[in-house]
């Protein structure tokens, strides 16, 4: 598969160890900042139709606001019910400041 690297976000505008949406190519994702990893997964929930950037992120599981399903970021695995489905993650790589997701 081709990479097809995109510039989403400022690495400043990632928080640390929290979550924001950026729209890529209409596009949800969710950008996630843990100890200085920067973490890309689409934005929504595949149990419920939440946003998880609303949702709670606690190290590397972000937990859904709507159901309280939760995934692990860096793997998309689904970690707690009902959430049974794994979210698609990104490869992500930081140039000169910026977030780039490579969208496949």
């Amino acid at each position: 598969m081709a990479e097809n690297w995109t510039d989403v976000s400022a690495l400043a505008d990632v928080p640390d160890d929290d979550v924001t949406a950026v729209m890529v190519g209409g596009a949800e994702l969710a950008l996630y900042g843990v100890d200085g990893t920067v973490f890309a997964t689409d934005n929504i929930c595949t149990h419920g139709h939440a946003r998880l950037c609303d949702g709670f992120l606690d190290g590397h599981e972000i937990e859904c606001p709507l159901h309280q399903g939760k995934f692990d970021i860096r793997s998309g695995h689904a970690t707690c019910q009902p959430a049974t489905d794994p979210l698609r993650i990104f490869p992500v790589k930081i140039e000169n400041g910026r977030v780039f997701v490579d969208l496949g």
